[in-house]
């Protein structure tokens, strides 16, 4: 049975490195569920960011934190996304945006967090190249929401976002025609689009 605590996640991350079974190394991204957007890894330079992952070490089950983002953004307002945002020329690595953006619209000190290492960078219709970091996060931290980023946070069970049966496929029309994405509702919150991408992705790598 698996045990879905930090103590695990850690005991997977070799799986973090090198190919993923069956394949090699590459860019995941809206144009794994719709191969029509393969131009997204072959088309012109991406806007580089890089988000959080941040699992929570609690011997009850480990969870993730996740915010809503503010209804007065005007790109992706009121959707569910990881604390992140694009890499600034100040900073020093993926990793160091991620902690930096978590702390302006979360809160979250990093001295709360190690980070654990990356998962393939996730390409989106909109021109993003973003660098996933997965992070575990040490009890007795605190969080500040950014109001003027950031509604709502909430954490949800690793445990629910591993199991592939909470991953349903589902579609809309973008641009006239249909899209494919993962959505994963928790709680009266939607988690989809690229959130639930990234998930699904750290379920393939980790735990599938």
């Amino acid at each position: 049975m698996t045990i879905f605590s930090a103590a695990d996640l850690r005991a997977r991350l070799p799986r973090l490195v090198g190919p993923a079974p069956g394949g090699e190394v590459k860019d995941i991204g809206d144009h794994v569920l719709n191969p029509d957007w393969a131009q997204l890894v072959e088309g012109p330079a991406a806007r580089e960011a890089a988000v959080l992952v941040p699992v929570v070490d609690d011997p009850d089950g480990a969870r993730v934190i996740l915010t809503r983002r503010s209804d007065a953004l005007r790109k992706h307002s009121g959707q569910v996304a990881f604390p992140g945002g694009s890499i600034d020329p100040t900073d020093a690595s993926p990793e160091a945006a991620a902690l930096r953006e978590s702390r302006e619209e979360i809160g979250l000190d990093s001295a709360f967090v190690e980070t654990l290492g990356r998962l393939p960078a996730y390409r989106t219709t909109t021109g993003f190249r973003i660098t996933p970091v997965l992070g575990i996060v040490s009890p007795g931290f605190a969080l500040t929401p950014d109001p003027a980023e950031v509604a709502d946070i909430f954490e949800v069970p690793l445990a629910f976002l591993m199991d592939a049966a909470n991953h349903r496929r589902e579609s809309r029309l973008f641009q006239g025609h249909e899209r494919f994405y993962y959505s994963m509702p928790f709680g009266g919150q939607i988690i989809w689009g690229v959130t639930a991408g990234i998930v699904r992705a750290l379920y393939e790598r980790l735990y599938a």
